[in-house]
Parts: structure tokens; C-alpha cells; sequence
């Protein structure tokens, strides 16, 4: 019969933890990289948008204070910016902001130029320089060199950028966002120089009661942006390292958890293989049964646990196998001896006695000890092969009290007169399934049968009787026969138990038919026991099997 497997788990907590430990750092990497992408444009966003609002405020100023307006009477004569007025307005206004502002007339002449200070031939390049600051320690440094040198110095945003151009004679119409403002547009641009550095430009028209008069054009070299990404990029350094730190200490969990385990259970299979066993105090019959020591881990509760449990449960089962082989040979040497004996010693005298009659009745020892031997040959065969057979068959669901009623309507028309016979007592029409091998357990009901017709005395009757009881179809069969002394109620089921009626010829049966009923039992996960009866004399025996 084949065993029955466990509860399958669709997810297994094993199988969650792997998962787990490989979809979390996946999600950290994409996260960080959308993370700092979004970052990046979010802080251009942010510094393009306060770029336009200063630009506003200062090309409002120029508007007002540093245009020259004109006095003459001609239509066409325009309001015009002051080249001077407006290099001393741009200059005192953009300084605070540290940004470098250009100032173009509507003709798209570059007038002022805060990195610049003269004009003309006199003027002098200026750049301003960064407040001082404390500096960055060694390990801050090192770790934003690696961080440059992983990002290649260029963002992500940074790769479709055109690259910044400025001429030595510049004009408006360099810059597209320029030539925006002087239509009256507010224009902006993001683009690269040569050394990989932002530089962030807005442009806003300078304009008078709707006229423009020029355009201001701001531009930021964008450390900030960096400053800021560097800073954050340091972060998520920071915190991939604690997340490192964190997947090496889950690692190092799962290898005592998953590794180790595994590894004392291979050891101990080797040991099993090596033939190494101890003893767990367990009780098989009457003797103490042994198994191999393989650790019990069933507390896991994972498919480590299971694997220690079914190793257990297997060696446990192997180890009663052997010792059950053992023991099979030894009393099978033991059954066989004496036949073998006594057929030795009659034919060693019938080649000695000259007398025919008694050569006549040794040869008759002769043959009884032949027959015997073959039924015992007959019985340890079929005994031996039985675990194989009911771990091969496929059990199917039969009604069991269908069955013993055939079975006894079978044995009773067959029955030799005066010999007792047995008398079905189970509900008529069935109706008590059970799942199994049939053949097999009528098997057992023959034997046990057989077993009551040779105890009782002629013309007795064999009282068959199946019932259920809750989870359990019982079978009980009982006879009129002398009973079992009280001491021998288990010993019965032993192989070669030898204790026949009185009336009965030496070696008619091997002593095995009980032995291998229960087996069969058993097999089919229930349980045989011998009893008295307590209304009348005689033995009873009840065969509960699992109701299928």
C-alpha cells in the first residue's frame, strides 16, 4: 500500500525567504535609480524656476531705473536701456545671488556682463569665488572620488545635453533662450561644458509699458544641483552599505539555518550508510528497536524539518526491518533444523534396520518430514514477499461485511461434517467499506477462521460479526474452543508459534498464519488482538480497520 503524503505548501517558508532575500536588494537598485533621476531633474526644475523668478524681479529693476527714455518728438524714436546705468543696477542686484547675468539690447548687443568689470578694451574677466568652508575629510573625499568615478562625472539627465559655447564676441542670438526674451518670451536651457558641469539658463525680457528693451539672460553653473546629488548619492552609499552589511548577517542566518542542518543530516546518512546505529529506547513487539541517529529537526516547521522527520521515520523503519530479518532468519533456521533433523536421523536408520516394516514406517517419517518441509518453505516464501506485494498493490474501497458474508457461505459449504462452522452475524447488505488490498485481508479472515475451526469442537459454530465504530469497521470472530491461556494472548502472533490441538498431526501447519494476518493488519494502518470471551468459553479476535 502506499503511504500517505503530507500537506503540500504552495509557498514554503523557505521558498518566501529566497524570494526575499533577492527581491530586496533588485528593489533598492531600481528605487535608488529612479530615486536619484527624479532627484536630479526635480533640483534643475527648482533651480530653473528660481532663476525666472530673480530674473523677473532684476529685469523689473532695469525697466525702471536703468532706461534712457527719449525726449525726441519723433514716432519712431524709442526708449532705450543705458549701457552704464545698467552695469551698475546688474551688478549691485545679481551679486548677492552669485550668478552671472548678461544684458543684451533689443538689437541683441551684449551691454553688460557681470563677470566682466570695465568695458571695451578695458574690461577685466572676473569669477566669483566660492565662500570658504570646512574642508571634506579624507574618508568623505575619497568616498565622492568613487562616487564620480562610478557615475562618470555625468548624470543621467545629463547624457542628451548639448554642450555650453561661448564666443569671444558674444550675442543674443548665441543663445536660443536669448532670442525667446527679446520676443518678449521667458526662455531657458540646460547644457554641459566641457568639463562636465551643469549650466542652467534663463533668459526674461527687460521691458517698458509692453516695449522690449532688451534681454536678461542668467546663468548658473549648477554646483548646487551636484552639491545636492553628491550629498544624496552619499546616502544611498551609506545606506547600500548597511544594506550589505545586513544581507551578509541574513546570509551567514540562512547558512546555519539551511547549510548546517543539512550538513549533520548528510553525516548522519553516512553514518547509516556505514551501518552505525544506536538506540532510541523504542519498543518493536517484545524487543527494543533501533534506529539510526538522525538529528531531530521536525520543530522547524520548513522542509528541513519534514526531511529530518521522513529520514527519521524511514531509518526507524529500516532499522525495525533488519531487525525483523534478522530475527525471520533465525527462526526460520530454527523451524527448518528440525525437520531437517528428524529427516536425517530416519534415513540414517532405515539404511541400518533390515526389518521392511519398520524400514516401512521410517519412510513415512520421511515423507511428513518432505511435506512439512515444503509447507514450510511454501509459508516463509509468501511471508517473505509480503511486504513487497502490499507496498506494490493499489488499495481500492471494498465493503468488508459483503465480503465476510460471501466468505462465510464459502468456508461453511465446504466445511467437512462435524467440523464447526462459521455463521455471519454482520448487518445483511453490507454497507461497511474499507480501503485496502481484499484479497489480502480475506487472507486474514481465512486464517484466523481456520484458526477457530481447528480449536473448536465438532459442530460448534464460528460466530463472524462486523460493526462500525466511529472512525473503525470491527471485525470480531469468535469460536467455542478451550481459549488462550492468558499468558499467550501476544505470543500467537509470533512466527512458528507452536502450540496446536492435542488432535492434531505434528507439522499440519507452520505457525505462521497468525503472524502474517498480522502483518497484513497492520499494513493496512489497523490492529488484530486475542481475547477470551467472558459469556462463554472460547477465544475471540477483533480486526479493527480504518473506515474508509
Amino acid at each position: 500500500m502506499a503511504a500517505r503524503s503530507g500537506p503540500r505548501r504552495r509557498f514554503s517558508p523557505l521558498t518566501r525567504r529566497i524570494l526575499f532575500l533577492n527581491m530586496v536588494p533588485l528593489l533598492l537598485l531600481a528605487a535608488s535609480v529612479l530615486y536619484l533621476d527624479d532627484f536630479r531633474r526635480g533640483l534643475i526644475a527648482a533651480e530653473m524656476e528660481s532663476l525666472t523668478t530673480q530674473g523677473r524681479i532684476i529685469a523689473a529693476a532695469l525697466g525702471e531705473a536703468a532706461v534712457s527714455i527719449a525726449e525726441s518728438d519723433d514716432e519712431e524714436a524709442d526708449d532705450r536701456l543705458a549701457p552704464d546705468a545698467s552695469r551698475q543696477v546688474l551688478r549691485r542686484l545679481v551679486e548677492p545671488a552669485r550668478l552671472r547675468a548678461r544684458l543684451y539690447d533689443y538689437d541683441g548687443t551684449l551691454l553688460a556682463d557681470t563677470r566682466s568689470l570695465g568695458s571695451g578694451s578695458f574690461s577685466v574677466d572676473i569669477d566669483i569665488l566660492l565662500p570658504p568652508g570646512t574642508p571634506p575629510n579624507v574618508l568623505q573625499h575619497a568616498l565622492d572620488t568613487a562616487i564620480d568615478l562610478l557615475t562618470g562625472g555625468i548624470g543621467p539627465t545629463d547624457l542628451d545635453l548639448p554642450l555650453y559655447r561661448e564666443r569671444a564676441q558674444t550675442n543674443a542670438r548665441d543663445y536660443e533662450e536669448a532670442v525667446a526674451a527679446l520676443g518678449g518670451e521667458t526662455g531657458s536651457a540646460v547644457r554641459r561644458d566641457g568639463t562636465g558641469q551643469l549650466s542652467i539658463s534663463v533668459a526674461v525680457p527687460v521691458q517698458r509699458f509692453r516695449q522690449v528693451l532688451g534681454a536678461l539672460l542668467l546663468t548658473s553653473d549648477g554646483r548646487s544641483v551636484e552639491t545636492s546629488l553628491r550629498a544624496v548619492r552619499r546616502d544611498i552609499l551609506h545606506l547600500t552599505a548597511g544594506v550589505l552589511a545586513i544581507t551578509v548577517l541574513i546570509s551567514l542566518y540562512l547558512a546555519g539555518t539551511i547549510a548546517r542542518p543539512i550538513r549533520r543530516l548528510a553525516r548522519a546518512a553516512e553514518r547509516v550508510r556505514l551501518g552505525g546505529r544506536t538506540s532510541i529506547g523504542g519498543t518493536l513487539g517484545a524487543g527494543q528497536a533501533l534506529a539510526t541517529a538522525i538529528p531531530d529537526l521536525s520543530k522547524r516547521g520548513d522542509e528541513i524539518g519534514d526531511l529530518s522527520a521522513s529520514l527519521r521515520a524511514m531509518t526507524e523503519a529500516l532499522a525495525r526491518r533488519l531487525d525483523s530479518i534478522d530475527r525471520f532468519a533465525a527462526d526460520v533456521a530454527h523451524e527448518l533444523k528440525n525437520p531437517l533433523t528428524s529427516l536425517k536421523s530416519a534415513v540414517e536408520t532405515a539404511a541400518r534396520v533390515p526389518d521392511p516394516a519398520v524400514r516401512e514406517k521410517l519412510m513415512a517419517i520421511v515423507l511428513d518430514d518432505v511435506q512439512r518441509l515444503d509447507r514450510l518453505i511454501t509459508d516463509i516464501s509468501g511471508a517473505s514477499r509480503l511486504d513487497a506485494e502490499l507496498s506494490r498493490a493499489d488499495a481500492e474501497t471494498f465493503d468488508v461485511a459483503a465480503l465476510l458474508e460471501g466468505l462465510c457461505e464459502a468456508l461453511a459449504a465446504v466445511a467437512k461434517e462435524g467440523q464447526a462452522k462459521p455463521v455471519y452475524e454482520g448487518p445483511a447488505g453490507g454497507g461497511l467499506f474499507v480501503s485496502g488490498v481484499a484479497d489480502r485481508l480475506t487472507q486474514v479472515f481465512r486464517n484466523v477462521i481456520g484458526n477457530a475451526q481447528s480449536f473448536s469442537p465438532p459442530g460448534a459454530d464460528i460466530r463472524v460479526g462486523v460493526s462500525r465504530d466511529r472512525a473503525w469497521i470491527v471485525v470480531r470472530i469468535d469460536d467455542e474452543g478451550p481459549g488462550i491461556p492468558e499468558d499467550k494472548l501476544e505470543a500467537i502472533f509470533d512466527r512458528f508459534y507452536s502450540e496446536r490441538p492435542a488432535n492434531e498431526k505434528f507439522g499440519t501447519h507452520s505457525g505462521l498464519g497468525l503472524s502474517i494476518s498480522r502483518q497484513i493488519v497492520e499494513a493496512h494502518g489497523g490492529m488484530i488482538a486475542a481475547s477470551n470471551r467472558l459469556d462463554k468459553q472460547g477465544a475471540r479476535f477483533t480486526i479493527r480497520l480504518p473506515a474508509a
